[in-house]
């Protein structure tokens, strides 16, 4: 009898464990079916166009020619029809949703431009915008000069730089690719590039970049520009460059501003001479390759020549110095002078390179007299073009960075 009870048990349990389970996927199918009823196509946005109808006029990228007069219409309203019958206020909206909904299937695939309702036309010669050599017209002179603007926004501390366009590129350069690198110095390490839109004499940019820079550090920073020509090969020549300390060009938000590039051929000499150097860093071996070429328009007491010493400081501390051969009978001598020394990546913010063009006595007891220093470093120690050489070479590894440097007076 025990053995016929749970028999009976056990039946009874699967058999309603069976009917949950029926349930259950009855269930899930029912729902199914109802979420699939709530998701229906939308219309499509773009209306077909008969071809008994009025063109429609696309705006694309490419150039066409802007009619007179563009005419103006608005999209069709869908209205729903009125009921006698008086019902609650919850069946009335239930019903003109779906009546809506009805009235947008039904007018699917239908409309036109003459179901369109006319606005008006709008004038496009009112909008026409005027050439870009127009509007940054170039100043006159030869010289290749850079078109570009520059605002700062205090509510969101924001540097916002907007190139233009160039003007007199050389000749060798107007099949070229103009590229243009923007840093903001002394922070950014890698630069910001734009390529220009066209070839030729005078290729346009139209690009605007954001530099996040709170307002305390605009004062101390330096916008540098630099213009890059690259052959099909890839090889690229510098064209020139433009160093703008913001310290006193924020006064007038946006101002349009016009600034010659700076190139080597059109440098002229220092009072007291100039100095090639290249710089190289290679950051897997930890080592600086200093070389000093040659030097220009020295101001030669005697004819005993001129030496350079070059020596690597760490804050205070000299950590390498090495003097040249005396260079006698030039008043530009050329040096090739090379010094390498281990310099870790951590210190390239820290240590910086004293340069000093000196001339002997002809008393071996006397020290040379000095005819000019120059020092290359990061923001700690340089300014302008010897700050901009130094960050080339971080910039670039494995690559030497060429540049003339004039000397000033020892203090």
């Amino acid at each position: 009898m025990a053995d016929r009870v749970s028999l009976l048990a056990v039946g009874l349990s699967l058999g309603l464990l069976t009917l949950l389970l029926l349930a259950l996927l009855w269930f899930c199918l029912w729902r199914r079916k109802k979420d699939q009823s709530l998701y229906q196509e939308l219309p499509s946005p773009v209306p077909s166009v008969p071809s008994c109808s009025a063109p429609v006029i696309q705006v694309s990228q490419c150039s066409w020619t802007t009619p007179s007069e563009i005419p103006f219409t608005l999209p069709p309203r869908f209205t729903t029809q009125t009921r006698g019958e008086v019902k609650t206020e919850e069946e009335e909206e239930v019903e003109m949703k779906m009546e809506t909904q009805r009235d947008i299937l039904a007018h699917r695939g239908s409309l036109s431009v003459r179901s369109l309702y006319p606005g008006g036309t709008v004038l496009a010669g009112l909008y026409s915008v005027p050439p870009l050599k127009e509007v940054v017209a170039p100043p006159p002179g030869m010289a290749t000069r850079l078109c570009f603007s520059v605002e700062y926004r205090h509510s969101g501390e924001q540097l916002m730089v907007t190139l233009f366009r160039l003007g007199n590129v050389p000749p060798r350069f107007h099949g070229n690719i103009t590229l243009v690198e923007l840093r903001l110095l002394p922070d950014d390490r890698r630069p910001r590039q734009a390529k220009a839109r066209g070839t030729g004499p005078d290729p346009e940019f139209n690009d605007c970049f954001i530099f996040q820079v709170s307002g305390v550090c605009v004062p101390r920073s330096i916008l540098s520009v630099c213009v890059l020509s690259v052959e099909q090969n890839g090889k690229r020549h510098a064209v020139g460059r433009v160093l703008l300390p913001l310290e006193g060009e924020l006064g007038r938000a946006g101002r349009v501003l016009w600034r010659d590039l700076e190139t080597e051929d059109d440098t002229q000499c220092s009072e007291l001479g100039d100095v090639q150097i290249s710089l190289s860093y290679s950051p897997t071996l930890q080592r600086l390759s200093v070389v000093v070429l040659r030097a220009r328009g020295l101001q030669l007491l005697t004819d005993t020549g001129v030496c350079v010493q070059v020596s690597l400081q760490i804050h205070t501390q000299v950590v390498k110095m090495k003097r040249s051969c005396a260079v006698t009978g030039e008043a530009d001598p050329h040096f090739n002078h090379r010094m390498t020394c281990k310099l870790r990546v951590q210190h390239l913010d820290e240590a910086c390179l004293s340069f000093q063009l000196q001339q002997p006595t002809d008393i071996p007891s006397e020290p040379p007299v000095l005819l000019g220093v120059l020092v290359l470093g990061p923001f700690m120690y340089a300014r302008g073009q010897q700050l901009q050489h130094w960050m080339d070479m971080v910039n670039t590894p494995q690559e030497p960075v060429r540049l003339w440097h004039g000397l000033s007076r020892a203090t």
